[in-house]
């Protein structure tokens, strides 16, 4: 009995301070996290029970118009969005939306980047300039391009074209009603103007982490400029090119002001996010706006991971320098 005792109080006596250990590291573990409680229950609140109620009124037939007549509907408002026309036209324009708005931005961001990442007088004051549309308020960039550029009788378009038929000695020049003409094009345009900066700011930090000495050894083996941006300096740019994309991606299949305020979704250029504003404002069918809104969220969801996961991935890389 004494050498089992004896053996109990050599094993288990050094476990004591290992586990008051223990537990005060959990102790200052709790210290440290419960002042954010407070602060993650208030997130939690005010972000994941809306959009939980708003899956569940998205599985019901609520139209306020017909109060009777509420009650679950299953996955009819799911099918409504992929299967009606206008929804599924919505569906479409937000994806051409998005796509030809960050592909242009991406391009013209990358070039802009390539030149201010030269050395040239003013070029602090010339890449302030270039940030200005981002920073501007989207529904006051979507009236200055429907009321200061676009409008057919004021607009600073139809003026240019005016001052350069003049030039030619003609004072009957076209007026086109841009707006009417292309309200796609029109809509699109005034996006890519604010989001180009976006992009030229991802792309010019890639720019300038990137490592010179290769550079100049590419020069001294008589490398071109061109074989310098194809082989290096754009393999170099391609997480950034992503990031760039993805996070414009998901700003902007949410866009609602550019297309409110230029064509207040006329002429098809309704998207996803006017339509739901439209099935809830005018239609009253809360059930089918909730689905529109979950599938827009799951849309937002997808690309939000793929952007997470070119961070990291970006991060991991300045780490393993």
């Amino acid at each position: 009995m004494s050498a089992s005792t004896a053996h109990n109080h050599t094993t288990v006596g050094p476990d004591r301070p290992q586990a008051r250990a223990g537990s005060a590291r959990r102790a200052a573990d709790w210290a440290r996290r419960a002042p954010l409680l407070p602060a993650l229950i208030f997130t939690i609140v005010v972000t994941q029970v809306p959009f939980l109620a708003t899956i569940v009124i998205s599985f019901m037939n609520w139209n306020s118009y017909y109060p009777q007549d509420r009650g679950f509907g299953g996955v009819s408002n799911y099918v409504s969005v992929f299967t009606n026309a206008q929804l599924r036209s919505a569906v479409v324009n937000t994806v051409v939306l998005t796509v030809t708005v960050v592909l242009v931005s991406l391009v013209l961001g990358m070039l802009i980047a390539l030149l201010l990442d030269r050395k040239f007088a003013g070029r602090g004051a010339v890449r302030t300039m270039m940030i200005a549309p981002f920073l501007v308020v989207p529904i006051a960039a979507a009236l200055l391009w429907k009321h200061a550029l676009f409008n057919p009788n004021y607009g600073l378009l139809n003026g240019v074209l005016n001052a350069v038929w003049k030039l030619f000695g003609s004072d009957s020049a076209p007026q086109p009603d841009w707006l009417s003409a292309a309200p796609k094009i029109a809509i699109e345009v005034s996006l890519i103007w604010q989001w180009t900066p976006f992009m030229m700011l991802i792309l010019l930090a890639g720019l300038q982490s990137k490592p010179a000495d290769a550079e100049e050894a590419a020069r001294m083996d008589g490398a071109t400029g061109f074989q310098i941006f194809r082989y290096l300096t754009f393999p170099h740019l391609r997480q950034y090119l992503e990031l760039g994309g993805l996070l414009g991606a998901i700003y902007i299949v949410q866009n609602f002001d550019a297309v409110f305020t230029i064509t207040a979704g006329g002429l098809g250029t309704a998207n996803l996010p006017y339509t739901i504003y439209q099935t809830v404002f005018s239609a009253h069918d809360y059930g089918l706006a909730s689905a529109m809104g979950v599938v827009v969220v799951i849309a937002t969801i997808i690309v939000a991971t793929f952007a997470l996961r070119v961070v990291s991935s970006m991060f991991k890389q300045e780490a393993g320098r």
